[in-house]
């Protein structure tokens, strides 16, 4: 499909440069928004891709209504769609695809009015931007036609240092700020809330393993080379298999729920054991978890805000669970913070908090 001049060409013209320019700011090495402003301009890009669409087999209806029929409008402007209601509108994507463009508009909205200089976030979310790109991509063809496919994609970051060792890595965690603990929680719990063959997907998250070519006979090989699992024939399925396993040193499988997950009652008991007596109850741990804000309140509109670290919602039982981190983190708060069981209660009476970043190890 070649698109003549037109409303539909314009929408569509504007989505693909807020993609480009998405990749852009990404790939730029002294970026230090990459993830704000990359997710920014891919949300962009895809309700102005879907605007298209819409534009192109409905006409121009993609705009909210009153309940008078009339245009909903913001500065005498129609108010169109937004990302979320064309995907609940056009209503044909993969669980994978949107599953991957509700993680990131909720992040989107969590990192709005959030300082993120870190580069943690980019890291930990790189599998996610690399799908959404890809699916963009895919949506556009099938859109509008092979025509209009980009010859675009993210790369890899040359790496100063080729290991991160343990004290690195714990001093880069201490250093988190409450805003990037926030954050890092809210993605650990998106992914806990899917099932494993959406999360598994590659439509809503490219999953790379990295192998340094330790020989290599034909010197024009390239120095990465991208594998499509869904093209690979069982005998190179089994073979990386085996490779993911030797990678993980062993593979372990749970076939139940909460493993490793610790009650109150636990968590009191190993604080307890490790400080030698009595110095933690229901009702300390109680006060601690309210001071450090690590889960919201019973009865909260979304009992998934945790800080999932040190703990976790149970959706099951409708409670909530605590990770061994929380045990550790505890007793090194109760060693060396000189509070008193008063002084913590006393705090939480007056309604203040804690930030777990200046308690850490």
């Amino acid at each position: 499909m070649t698109l003549r001049k037109g409303k539909t060409k314009s929408i569509l013209d504007a989505s693909i440069d807020s993609a480009l320019l998405a990749v852009e700011i990404y790939n730029k090495p002294r970026t230090t928004f990459r993830s704000e402003g990359f997710i920014t301009m891919m949300i962009m890009a895809w309700t102005r891709l879907f605007h298209a669409h819409f534009n192109n087999t409905i006409g121009d209806k993609y705009y909210y209504k009153k309940r008078n029929n009339r245009y909903d409008k913001i500065d005498g402007e129609r108010k169109a769609w937004e990302l979320s209601t064309c995907i609940n509108k056009y209503g044909l994507l993969s669980t994978g695809v949107e599953s991957n463009l509700n993680f990131f508009i909720k992040l989107r909205n969590k990192i709005e009015h959030r300082h993120i200089e870190k580069r943690e976030v980019d890291t930990l979310i790189f599998g996610e931007c690399q799908s959404l790109l890809f699916n963009y991509e895919s949506a556009l063809i099938s859109f509008f036609g092979d025509s209009y496919s980009i010859n675009e994609a993210l790369v890899y970051s040359l790496q100063f240092s080729q290991i991160r060792t343990q004290n690195q890595e714990r001093a880069n965690r201490s250093a988190l700020s409450k805003d990037l603990s926030e954050i890092v929680s809210f993605i650990i719990n998106y992914r806990n809330t899917l099932d494993d063959d959406t999360y598994n997907s590659q439509e809503y998250s490219i999953k790379l393993i990295q192998i340094p070519k330790i020989s290599n006979t034909n010197r024009a090989d390239v120095a990465v080379e991208f594998v499509r699992w869904d093209a690979l024939n069982d005998e190179d399925k089994a073979a990386y298999d085996q490779l993911n396993v030797i990678i993980k040193d062993k593979t372990v499988k749970i076939e139940a729920a909460n493993v490793g997950k610790l009650k109150p009652s636990e968590v009191i008991k190993k604080v307890n054991i490790a400080l030698q007596g009595k110095f933690i109850t229901l009702s300390l741990h109680a006060t601690l978890y309210k001071l450090f804000n690590i889960r919201p309140a019973n009865g909260a509109e979304d009992p998934f805000e945790t800080y999932a670290e040190f703990c976790l919602y149970d959706e099951v039982h409708n409670d909530y669970v605590y990770q061994e981190a929380w045990v550790l983190f505890l007793v090194h708060f109760l060693q060396t913070s000189g509070f008193e069981a008063k002084d913590l209660r006393d705090k939480e009476r007056a309604g203040d908090k804690l930030n777990i970043v200046d308690f850490r190890m």
